[in-house]
């Protein structure tokens, strides 16, 4: 039995995506814990884009794929993903896609209430992508959340609209002055999502025991990376949900003995979307060169990307906080062709040398990184297969990884498509 999980490394935008797609070919399950359609994964098959927010991507390898109890779903975008995927030939039946019934649902009010509330900060925005992800997961605390297994029972689902509206409504029309929303609206509109996606509706967690007894290989997909974490990461620029590896367990309903192994997805480089401290971060004619060369826009927002060296800091709290059994480097064949490289190794704060990320987002915006600086190579690596072919730079520069994070490299990413992958050890085997 083999049962994976694949987390980001660094601020998100690792190419889990890509990793996720690869790998899925060793599993039988893929499995989505956390998030919502804030995330997108981007893939290129036999030289084609595609970009997911919410179906796992092991959908394109005829794989079954879940979505798990830890998500926060759009229905609407959903239904979107999937006639996108049945319009490519790709099967999202019930029984190649199915949906924990115990997911919650993105409402209408909760994406109005996303974008009011960052338009009131005004220059203190936290760079939500305004599709209701924070304030679905505060209902879901608070108790007052709407799940699957509601959606599809429309009684019950009139009731717990009709229970909350005059209270969204209250709060967007006199504390947001926005726009309020007719209750009747969203039952209509919502029992036409329920008719589609209810045969898609099951226990996820009974269907993956049942996986494991057959000895089912599962691929645990996660969103987002370490440092966005609710309880982890450079709060509040975080994202709604735990993006750790021992969040696998709870939002998809297994124990922790069902997990096998943990693969960190590392870019070569590091790089954010919005706002929050980014030590390692370049603000020259390397940064935009790395900008343009990895064409860093976010998959979901398109916003551009802010670039910077890598930063083991940051890799080594990943590691303390997800126990990678191995990593897997994206985006290697980005940093061809520089003068030099550089690894941001410790910080400097006050005079001193740190080696842990701050939990004061004051003290990690004084920290300057400290750097080791290594020669690049010039070859094109992108049509590489094997280890020993890259060029010795290229080595030294993954050796050096290795050696501060103490973690071994399983897979090397050359290039955007599936091909393009150097696999030294496959995680599966």
């Amino acid at each position: 039995m083999s049962n994976i999980v694949i987390i980001g490394t660094q601020w998100g935008d690792e190419g889990k995506g890509k990793i996720v797609d690869h790998l899925a070919e060793f599993a039988d399950i893929v499995v989505r814990f956390q998030g919502g359609n804030n995330a997108g994964h981007t893939m290129v098959i036999k030289g084609k884009q595609f970009i997911s927010h919410l179906v796992p991507s092991g959908i394109l390898q005829g794989k079954k794929c879940y979505l798990g109890n830890g998500m926060v779903i759009d229905p609407d975008v959903l239904i979107e993903e999937m006639d996108e995927l049945t319009k490519n030939g790709i099967d999202v039946s019930p029984e190649k896609l199915k949906i924990s019934e115990k997911a919650h649902i993105i409402m209408p009010y909760h994406k109005m209430l996303d974008k009011a509330r960052e338009e009131m900060k005004g220059d203190k925005k936290i760079g939500t992508t305004g599709r209701g992800i924070g304030p679905c997961y505060e209902d879901k605390a608070t108790r007052r959340g709407i799940r699957f297994v509601d959606l599809i029972d429309p009684n019950v689902f009139k009731e717990k609209v009709n229970a909350i509206i005059e209270e969204k409504n209250f709060y967007l029309k006199d504390f947001l002055k926005s726009e309020t929303i007719n209750p009747m609206h969203i039952i209509d509109e919502y029992s036409n999502y329920a008719k589609r996606l209810a045969p898609h509706a099951v226990n996820i967690s009974v269907a993956m025991s049942q996986g494991i007894k057959k000895n089912n290989k599962i691929l645990f997909e996660g969103a987002q990376g370490t440092h966005l974490d609710i309880d982890h990461g450079t709060y509040p620029y975080v994202t709604s949900s735990n993006t750790v590896a021992g969040n696998a367990c709870n939002g998809a309903g297994v124990g922790p003995k069902d997990i096998t192994g943990v693969v960190g997805i590392v870019k070569a480089y590091t790089t954010r979307v919005g706002a929050g401290p980014f030590p390692a971060e370049l603000f020259d004619e390397i940064g935009d060169r790395i900008q343009e060369k990895g064409a860093e826009f976010g998959a979901t927002t398109g916003r551009r990307r802010r670039c910077g060296w890598l930063d083991t800091v940051l890799l080594r709290n990943a590691v303390r906080l997800n126990s990678p059994t191995g990593f897997v480097i994206t985006k290697l064949d980005v940093l061809g062709g520089l003068e030099f490289l550089k690894i941001c190794t410790h910080y400097e704060f006050q005079g001193k040398q740190i080696d842990e990320v701050p939990a004061s987002l004051k003290a990690l915006a004084e920290c300057k990184p400290v750097y080791e600086t290594f020669p690049s190579w010039s070859e094109d690596i992108s049509h590489i297969r094997k280890y020993e072919d890259l060029p010795q730079n290229t080595k030294n520069y993954l050796k050096r990884i290795e050696e501060l994070t103490d973690v071994p490299i399983q897979l090397i990413s050359v290039g955007p498509g599936r091909e393009e992958t150097i696999v030294i050890e496959n995680p599966f085997q």
